[in-house]
């Protein structure tokens, strides 16, 4: 997923509270029928789930429902309105039947023909930037009476139950989203989940209000929340300390983490929850560009890049330095570029580039978009245009872009290096590898290996039990580092700042890193 503000796919969260003020509190006792107020830079894009594939999913999750979902703590889809399973031995056959008595919130009944008639819509209306791109496996889809849909595939694919638990997938009711075309942005959703959304305003407020019908796995600890867009996070931290908003979550900065780590009188009611994140960041060599066409070049790149400084000089301790495509909280996760590489080295890059016969400085371009991936984005390349130049092996020139004319230029094969970012679909190493590999690929610069589409992957997918795959997907990073097409950078942590007397921070992000709003509840006492 490229276009959320932060979306993830963490194995179960690993998180650590780190309290600015009276120290970790016990959440034994909760006033739960109390409205929470929290605060986001990530404003839905759409209200539609059949346009969105960006991080208008963090309001879906908490008003739609899907079959499967990801209950904290859960690497795999679990029942949400449905109980699955692969009904064959090939991973072609995956049945789905309903939880009994389910309704939408206008109190419309959801059954097997809704369900069926959400997905087909998203292949019909084929959104540009929506999510029928997904559903690259999906056959067809059959109803058997009003509870059981069965989904036909044409070809093995494990992966599909993580595709359906995606906010993408949500349920929607026929009667109110039309079959052929978006629903109008009335700012009205019908849906089944935990929250029903009372009142929206685009890019300024959402309301949401309990599900007295919602049949689910989630347990509402809270009476309904008010989320409140900002532009700009240094207003929502402002707010935050006012004690205007209970809670932040997606866009603090790198600055603004630590700012809140500080035992400083502002800080002394907050606290601050950090998670393992599984957004990356990665640089991408276009090979038909002749500045980057040889090896070598990419090796010694690779060889040069430091990891740690760039972590500590630009994101301050805020994010992890990254040496697989598939990041840490991933199964298959590895450091295969470390493993090659080893420390950063001019000795080693100097050597590789001479026995390659190249004897002066590599002039290249390295391009980034300047408004999609934070702030921090500038000062990172300026740090690798530092590093590589050090070496005196490399002459790099920085450009700058907005994403959509950025966007456009990569997808046409005009640069030669340029940085990408990754919010994963799903928690599973598929989505850190397939995405990037083929003639027709999410970057725009074709990337044969045939190893890796034509072998590594369909085997995978043929196996239900991701636990059994690693061997192919520690394989198909084994590949990526020889070729070295993509060059991983860093890997994200993720942060909720709240006030001390907000609990369940630590279980609000699912394992796509999608706020579970669910969670959060004012302590009692502390």
């Amino acid at each position: 997923m490229f276009n959320r503000t932060s979306l993830q796919a963490a194995a179960a969260l690993v998180s650590i509270s780190l309290v600015t003020g009276c120290g970790v509190f016990s959440d034994s006792e909760s006033t739960g029928d109390q409205r929470l107020v929290i605060g986001t830079t990530s404003s839905p894009s759409t209200l539609d789930p059949a346009a969105s594939w960006d991080n208008s999913w963090e309001l879906f999750r908490n008003v739609f429902q899907t079959l499967v979902s990801f209950p904290t703590g859960s690497t795999t889809p679990q029942s949400d309105a449905a109980d699955c399973k692969f009904t064959d031995t090939a991973s072609r056959v995956f049945e789905c039947k309903l939880i009994d008595g389910l309704r939408f919130s206008n109190g419309h009944t959801l059954d097997a023909r809704a369900v069926q008639y959400s997905i087909e819509r998203i292949r019909t209306i084929d959104h540009k930037g929506g999510p029928n791109g997904m559903l690259g496996s999906l056959d067809k889809i059959e109803t058997v009476g009003d509870r059981t849909i069965v989904f036909r595939l044409n070809k093995p694919d494990a992966t599909f139950p993580f595709i359906l638990a995606t906010p993408a997938m949500s349920i929607v009711d026929p009667a109110e989203y039309p079959a052929d075309r978006l629903r109008p942005q009335d700012g009205k959703i019908a849906g089944s989940g935990p929250y029903v959304l009372d009142a929206y305003t685009e890019g300024e407020s959402a309301e949401l209000t309990k599900n007295s019908t919602y049949k689910g796995f989630a347990g509402l600890k809270n009476g309904g929340v008010t989320i409140k867009y900002f532009k700009e996070s240094e207003a929502m931290v402002t707010a935050l300390r006012k004690k205007e908003i209970d809670a932040t979550y997606r866009g603090l900065t790198a600055e603004e983490v630590v700012s809140l780590q500080d035992d400083r009188a502002e800080n002394q009611d907050l606290q601050l929850v950090e998670s393992t994140g599984t957004d990356i960041r990665y640089l991408v060599f276009n090979a038909q560009d002749p500045s980057v066409a040889k090896l070598p070049v990419r090796k010694a790149i690779a060889q040069l890049v430091d990891r740690d400084e760039l972590v500590s000089r630009v994101y301050q301790g805020t994010a992890e330095p990254l040496y697989s495509m598939v990041p840490k909280g991933i199964a298959a996760h590895t450091t295969k570029f470390f493993d090659r590489f080893g420390m950063p080295s001019v000795e080693k890059a100097t050597e590789i580039l001479r026995d390659a016969g190249i004897d002066e400085p590599v002039k290249l371009t390295f391009w980034y978009t300047t408004d999609r991936y934070g702030s921090s984005t500038a000062a990172e390349f300026k740090e690798l245009k530092r590093q590589l130049e050090e070496s005196g092996l490399f002459q790099v020139t920085v450009q700058g872009k907005p994403w959509v004319e950025y966007q456009a230029a990569y997808q046409k094969g005009e640069y030669p290096v340029f940085g990408r970012g990754w919010f994963p679909d799903f928690p599973d190493p598929d989505n850190f590898v397939a995405p990037f590999v083929g003639k027709e690929n999410v970057l725009g610069t074709p990337y044969l290996s045939p190893q890796i589409t034509d072998v590594l992957l369909p085997k995978s997918r043929r196996q239900s039990d991701r636990g059994t795959v690693t061997d192919e997907f520690v394989a198909a990073q084994e590949i990526m580092v020889q070729d070295v097409r993509l060059l991983p950078l860093w890997q994200g942590k993720l942060y909720i700042a709240a006030r001390e007397d907000i609990g369940g921070g630590e279980r609000a992000l699912d394992p796509q890193t999608v706020m579970q709003l669910w969670e959060l509840h004012r302590r009692a006492s502390w």
